[in-house]
């Protein structure tokens, strides 16, 4: 945002700072100055000089001898000027001054160029006459400069001999750019700014007082306003004026707009420019008699429509931009530019006024569909306060009146259906003190509000928050305020309070982070595969059609049909991994995934999914069942459920080997499946031999987990050990054997541990040898071992049961 300091005292006419103060007191306060450029830094000594008589160079045919008129005393200048004459008053450098640039020269001078008196073919010359690129400017903001010549004053511009030419052509202001946050709209615009810089110096802000005098006649005879989208367009004003008379705007305006960087056109269009800085509130003048049944309709465009804007240039529309219609046809992108079938020219006669409110993103969406960003887009994306629109078109008609361009038509046509209210924030200065860690009266912070539009409620304790300051919805918000024109530097320096903490990972993580590492501990290593995945994964899993698996979440837009579905178990990506490195000819390969499956609540879907985190692990090569269950007993041992965790034979998970499958259970809550791949399964993945998986449901996992250990001393009294060797039927497993030895043998018994598997003729068809290992202590005394065997008879009486026998 650029900001004139000549436009900003029009609204702070009290301000008297040198310019680093003022920019340095303004970053200070929160408007952070980028920098800013003096206008008149490289002209120094130029003054208003009137020619009073005119002699050819006695040597030089197109050389004059000038005698002028610099208002304390004649001096002569030997000009090559072809446009000036005798009476005309022009910039004049005098001897020791400096220009921004020479003529004809496109060469950058950063400190200027120095001119001093000499002589031209023998003739002296105290001076130079300037034309409007010596002084730092161009014809697109002067247009009465001549193309090659001196700038000569108008005759009705009042310029005496003597006078500041740099003043008198308005190059003796500075421009200050600021670097503004998004959520303060109001600073996009001159009074916004003004009203900062009279806060910040403590300052009269003197804001335009408006007052449009109108004629008798009603608008609503003019125009009628249909606005058919109100979520696009939320306010929606227009007034009339009639009898317009298009000329040059006066010389303050040009003056202030140039500043802006912007080109004079004539008054009507000086206008909305200047209304579009002053307010920051973008406005658009339509041709009334092009505007068909006198009738204005906002309204979305249709798919495939074209539209040629101002520029000539024809765009393509879609359905998501707003158009502003009449009522046979589209006559202007709304908030972007007016269309070419309705613009103003030279024999207008009567206008229409529109100032409006349109939704931002549509518009920044639109303007970058269409490919046209204007100084109005720009504006609109921010987010504009519906209420300004008002105040900027009636400021624009009052405009109109005072410079005689036309006759303003009584009432306007302002389509509000649902108006922005002020905001009410409670006064808490205790509150803001403490944040702050300052000690403000409460005087003193309610007189930092006033001047920044904030309304006091002494009844309810509250502050009234205007419209156009969006940003400040908070205790915070508003501390922020007093901060700033307390002053930062002000605020004294102080320890931070509260009490420190140890940071630390989420327990969830914590658990993720211990099975990953027990993974990689055992030569597993870690894995990503998609969450996308095909329908045809469920085939090759052998899940049966009715399987809940199958219940899976369609993506509408999918790169493809191998990517269409979100999958709702682990294994696939799993297997293609395995079955990649088998094909590889990998001889051995371990690998683990930590990864959601995403489980619909309904389909089709009306909420987002579960998300359930799974530990997949898979093995093929050097290793068997038991190494996978190892690694899987370990995570339990380190997560502190170890001997918790029963595992279930079971033959109804289809895609695992129907007798080498378990369900890994704590009650009933569970907790995962473990198994050799189904031979099937295998071949389906291109992967032959024996492959073991694992799936473990991390949200059970986390729930059971502690990490709390009670540590106990060393052992102070020796152990009892027996062996055990039984033969059994081949369908008991060892986890039932180790349940019933752990429930019979009592609160002796220390540990049970498997040292031997065997199956061979020794034990027969359809039996097994196992045995164990069991140890016996007590904590207080010396076990007798009448103690242990009793123990032991207990367990084997119980094992009888089962059909166990001791193995001879």
């Amino acid at each position: 945002m650029n900001t004139p300091l000549s436009w900003i005292k029009v609204y702070v006419p009290d301000l008297d700072v040198d310019v680093q103060e003022f920019v340095d007191c303004m970053t200070l306060s929160g408007s952070h100055v980028e920098g800013y450029e003096k206008k008149d830094k490289n002209l120094e000594k130029i003054v208003a000089g009137k020619i009073e008589s005119m002699e050819k160079h006695p040597d030089a045919d197109k050389l004059v001898v000038c005698q002028v008129n610099i208002g304390t005393e004649t001096i002569q200048i030997v000009t090559g000027a072809k446009n000036v004459k005798e009476g005309d008053i022009v910039p004049i450098v005098l001897d020791g001054g400096k220009v921004a640039a020479a003529h004809g020269d496109d060469n950058e001078y950063p400190d200027g160029i120095k001119i001093k008196k000499g002589k031209l073919r023998g003739v002296e010359s105290n001076g130079m006459m300037c034309g409007i690129e010596e002084l730092g400017s161009s014809r697109d903001f002067y247009p009465e400069a001549p193309e090659d010549g001196v700038y000569v004053f108008t005759k009705d511009s009042g310029v005496k001999p003597g006078d500041d030419a740099v003043k008198a052509l308005g190059l003796d202001d500075v421009v200050v750019e600021y670097e503004i946050t998004s959520n303060r709209v109001d600073c996009f615009s001159m009074i916004g700014m003004a009203r900062e810089v009279a806060a910040t110096f403590d300052k009269p802000f003197y804001p335009p007082v408006v007052e449009v005098k109108a004629n008798d006649k009603d608008v609503n005879d003019f125009i009628k306003v249909d606005v058919q989208d109100n979520e696009l367009c939320t306010r929606y004003c227009a007034r009339v004026v009639e009898n317009i008379k298009i000329g040059p705007s006066p010389k303050w305006m040009q003056d202030r707009l140039r500043a802006m960087g912007i080109r004079s056109i004539n008054n009507l269009v000086d206008i909305t420019n200047y209304i579009m800085e002053e307010y920051g509130q973008p406005m658009h003048a339509y041709d009334l008699d092009t505007i068909a049944k006198n009738q204005i309709i906002v309204k979305r465009a249709a798919d495939g429509d074209t539209f040629t804007t101002l520029d000539g240039q024809e765009r393509k529309l879609d359905s998501d931009v707003l158009m502003i219609c009449d009522g046979e046809k589209e006559v202007g992108i709304a908030g972007i530019m007016g269309g070419e079938n309705s613009m103003i020219t030279d024999n207008v006669k009567t206008v229409l006024f529109e100032a409006a409110c349109f939704d931002g993103t549509n518009i920044r969406l639109s303007s970058k569909r269409i490919g046209l960003q204007t100084d109005a887009s720009f504006k609109f994306t921010k987010g504009l306060d519906p209420n300004t629109a008002i105040e900027a078109i009636n400021r624009a008609c009052q405009l109109v009146e005072e410079m005689g361009c036309g006759d303003v038509v009584g009432g306007v046509v302002d389509v509000y259906p649902d108006p922005v209210k002020e905001k009410v924030l409670p006064f808490e200065p205790d509150r803001y003190n403490h944040l702050l860690g300052t000690d403000i009266s409460e005087e003193e912070m309610l007189s930092y509000f006033k001047k920044l539009g904030l309304v006091y409620n002494e009844k309810d304790n509250t502050l009234i928050i205007p419209t156009f300051r969006q940003d400040l919805g908070c205790m915070a918000d508003l501390a922020e305020e007093v901060a700033r024109f307390y002053g930062y530097d002000n605020i004294p320096v102080s320890l931070p309070k509260g009490e420190a903490t140890v940071g630390k990972k989420p327990f969830n993580q914590r658990v993720e982070e211990m099975a990953r590492e027990i993974c990689e501990r055992n030569g597993f290593s870690g894995g990503m595969t998609y969450s996308f995945e095909s329908p045809k994964v469920f085939d090759k899993l052998l899940l049966p059609e009715d399987a809940k698996e199958r219940q899976a979440i369609v993506i509408s837009n999918p790169l493809g049909e191998d990517f269409s579905i979100m999958r709702t178990v682990s294994l696939n990506g799993m297997l293609t991994s395995l079955a990649t490195n088998y094909n590889r000819r990998n001889k051995t390969a371990r690998l683990y995934e930590l990864g959601n499956i995403y489980i619909p609540k309904a389909l089709p879907l009306t909420e987002l999914p579960e998300e359930k985190m799974r530990l997949t692990m898979g093995m093929y090569g050097d290793g068997d069942f038991f190494t996978l269950k190892g690694a899987v007993e370990e995570i339990f041992e380190k997560l502190g459920i170890a001997g918790q965790v029963d595992f279930e034979p079971s033959s109804e998970i289809p895609y695992l080997h129907p007798g080498r499958q378990a369900r890994m259970a704590k009650g009933k809550l569970d907790i995962g499946i473990i198994g050799q791949v189904h031979p099937e399964v295998g071949d389906n993945y291109n992967m032959k031999g024996e492959a073991y998986v694992a799936v473990l449901n991390m949200d059970v996992l986390t729930m059971l987990a502690t990490f709390d250990r009670k540590y106990e001393g060393i052992a102070k009294y020796p152990a009892s050990t027996r062996d055990l060797s039984m033969v059994m039927d081949k369908g008991l497993f060892v986890g039932q054997i180790e349940h019933v030895i752990a429930k019979n043998a009592g609160k002796i018994l220390e540990s049970v541990e498997l040292f031997d598997v065997y199956e061979g003729e020794q034990v027969g068809e359809g039996k097994k040898s196992v045995a164990f290992s069991l140890i016996f202590r007590a904590k207080d005394r010396n076990l007798e071992s009448a103690e242990v065997d009793k123990a032991v008879e207990k367990v084997l009486d119980a094992l009888k049961k089962m059909g166990i026998e001791l193995r001879g």
